[in-house]
């Protein structure tokens, strides 16, 4: 899900959709008007499940997407390799996530881990 909203309303630490990717904004610039112009908005953002720095600019009337970022807490069902099954805590819906070995490491079956969902994608909170 998300909403939307003016480029000029937003603020460092929120998030934003840049190119079908959730991105929590990590720097808001914004130019003075010119002479023919309006004036613009630079956000440099971070996207929240590829990592991949982003600049986007912009009118600051111009409207873009924010998302709706869910903290969720998921319990282990099962663990196989770097594949861990969780069962979602409100709505019992399971799912899988590939996660990397030095955490996988610390997993225990029936424990309960925070994650991330926006847009349909999911990732654990660390």
């Amino acid at each position: 899900m998300k909403e939307q909203t003016e480029v000029g309303k937003l603020k460092e630490g929120r998030y934003v959709v840049v190119d079908d990717e959730p991105c929590k904004i990590q720097s808001i610039s914004i130019s003075k008007p010119g002479k023919h112009g309006a004036a613009k908005a630079r956000l440099d953002v971070v996207g929240l499940f590829d990592g991949q720095k982003r600049s986007v600019v912009s009118p600051t009337s111009s409207t873009v997407y924010a998302p709706i970022v869910e903290r969720k807490t998921g319990q282990i069902l099962t663990i196989a390799g770097n594949v861990v099954t969780f069962m979602d805590m409100k709505d019992f819906n399971n799912f899988e996530l590939v996660v990397d070995d030095e955490i996988v490491a610390t997993f225990q079956p029936a424990q309960e881990v925070p994650y991330i969902e926006s847009l349909g994608k999911r990732k654990l909170d660390r």
